[in-house]
């Protein structure tokens, strides 16, 4: 049975981080060694990202608060709160980012009603609360109460794999099913100040954001599909099960990403490509290149590099993972659909639009998806720059969506 992705919507809070300016705020930490200030200013400048998105409002210089958490523009100094405190903000603002890309998935789909929605996946590693988004985002919408609700949780940066491949399980399983998949990360609430380079690391890499898709076997003229979903592999590599891992602390999570992690993917991405090229005959022994697209996870610049080398991928092909590297930063299991987005977006080219994903994560866990784009996206990605930037952070004021939960 043929199941289609029909939309594919993003979402980013409206705080906007400019990199250069977080650089200079995480170098003037005191406490940092001079080993530490140099790590941060090489981590910063070398991550190939220009502006993030954060959900916590209060990292911007124009914030004023009585009981700064997190960063007090006055002093210049980054906080180092809770996990609980972290997890309350999550909770509260990752529930409007969930409503507000499901919201628009839900819109690009008119063809479709509320009460035709049958199930709800929602993937998040970056916090924890229950009732969960899955039941905010019936509530909110106003789906059917007794839709079927799923959620994915802790599973890292590749985690929007697993959820599609269910959403396509459950339409095979039934033609009538029409699924909502919905990501949305906050990593930047576990970002402090530390001379580790793998916090340093995280610090300069990881973004917030959110993207959401409706998945069903049914297709419609007025709202056709954007993608054909094929077929889905997983892949633990030999190595890397400590390289990559992401735990909980008293002040936050902790991300563990080694820097043998882009080796091991260089060594270890032919073989993980192999069973999901394998399941199309059309494709064996074919160049890599010769597949036109390829959404690869941008989970740092090294390993788009080591991806682009092994592969021997053109330029052109590394541009939806490092634009929105470029523009996002890595957003987690958001990034991997932020990347189909942009390919979607592209003018239509003569000829089948394959497009090989992949996506990488604890254990070490490469995902594999191969799709078939069906037709030009309609709504471009947001604008990172559409918010005015000061120095260190900037913010806007927005109406919160979880008040509608």
């Amino acid at each position: 049975m043929t199941v289609y992705l029909r939309s594919l919507e993003t979402a980013v809070p409206p705080t906007v981080l400019i990199q250069t300016e977080a650089r200079d705020v995480f170098a003037a930490q005191p406490g940092l060694t001079r080993l530490g200030s140099r790590l941060v200013t090489t981590c910063f400048d070398s991550a190939a990202i220009e502006t993030r998105h954060t959900a916590v409002e209060e990292m911007t210089m124009a914030f004023r608060s009585d009981d700064p958490q997190f960063f007090d523009p006055a002093t210049g100094l980054l906080l180092n709160p809770s996990t609980k405190v972290r997890n309350g903000i999550f909770a509260e603002q990752a529930t409007a980012l969930f409503i507000e890309a499901a919201q628009a998935a839900v819109d690009a789909c008119p063809d479709l009603t509320l009460l035709d929605i049958t199930h709800v996946i929602t993937v998040s590693c970056t916090g924890f609360f229950n009732p969960g988004p899955d039941y905010k985002i019936v509530r909110a919408l106003g789906l059917d109460p007794a839709v079927q609700r799923y959620h994915l949780g802790f599973m890292g940066c590749y985690a929007a794999f697993p959820a599609l491949r269910a959403a396509k399980s459950f339409c095979e399983a039934d033609p009538q099913a029409v699924v909502l998949v919905v990501c949305a990360e906050l990593c930047s609430l576990h970002v402090r100040t530390s001379n580790d380079p793998d916090t340093i690391m995280g610090s300069a890499l990881f973004a917030d954001g959110a993207a959401a898709a409706i998945v069903t076997a049914q297709n419609a003229p007025e709202s056709p599909a954007l993608l054909r979903l094929d077929h889905f592999e997983t892949v633990l590599t030999p190595v890397g099960e400590e390289s990559m891992a992401w735990n909980i602390g008293d002040h936050g999570f902790e991300m563990v990403l080694g820097n043998y992690v882009p080796h091991i993917i260089d060594d270890h991405i032919i073989g993980a490509l192999e069973p999901l090229l394998s399941r199309d005959q059309s494709l064996l022994g074919l160049p890599y290149r010769d597949i036109r697209h390829w959404a690869i996870h941008p989970g740092g610049r090294s390993i788009l590099d080591k991806v682009q080398s092994r592969l021997e991928l053109s330029d052109e092909q590394l541009v939806p993972a490092r634009e929105t590297l470029r523009r996002f930063g890595n957003m987690s299991s958001a990034t991997v659909l932020f990347v189909l987005k942009h390919i979607l977006e592209l003018p239509a080219e003569d000829g089948d639009d394959r497009i090989c994903s992949m996506a990488f994560g604890p254990g070490l866990t490469v995902e594999t998806g191969l799709f078939t784009k069906l037709r030009q996206a309609g709504a471009p990605l947001p604008q990172a720059g559409q918010s005015q930037a000061r120095p260190g952070y900037r913010s806007q004021a927005r109406a919160s969506a979880a008040s509608r939960a």
